[in-house]
């Protein structure tokens, strides 16, 4: 799910750091937005933006970030409207409601082990590429 491999070259202390902090934005939203889903994702939009002209290695990782909250947003807002629906209407409480919510309650916090680790990984120069995540990185992201 998760490869680390070596970069076309090292990157130094400072693309490290930024490279990580695009991990940690979305962690550090969490915090303030928990029940709202998109301010992780604004939150990593945002540092995508005032990072977007740095080196390959920094923007690379951003965009991951970036593309990864981009799943997180769709599937949490899914469940945060699903859950809204039941709560003001007569909707009831079904079997595929509670299995939608397991499944993303997991991807969240695959998620957020992924990105934890992501994070740790990048702060030390290792390039970290999430399955499906990083091959969309590539695409879009050019060096």
């Amino acid at each position: 799910m998760i490869t680390t491999q070596e970069f076309q070259y090292l990157p130094s202390e400072h693309e490290a750091e930024k490279a990580s902090n695009s991990y940690l934005m979305s962690l550090l939203a969490i915090i303030a937005g928990l029940p709202l889903p998109i301010i992780n994702l604004i939150a990593t939009f945002v540092f995508y933006l005032g990072n977007r002209k740095g080196s390959y290695f920094v923007r690379w990782h951003c965009t991951q970030a970036l593309v990864s909250q981009l799943t997180v947003l769709l599937m949490n807002s899914v469940g945060f409207w699903w859950t809204i629906s039941i709560i003001f209407s007569d909707e009831v409480i079904s079997g595929r409601y509670i299995s939608y919510i397991l499944t993303i309650l997991i991807f969240n916090i695959i998620d957020l082990i992924a990105t934890i680790y992501t994070a740790i990984e990048t702060r030390k120069g290792i390039h970290v590429k999430w399955w499906f995540y990083g091959d969309l990185t590539n695409l879009i992201c050019k060096s």
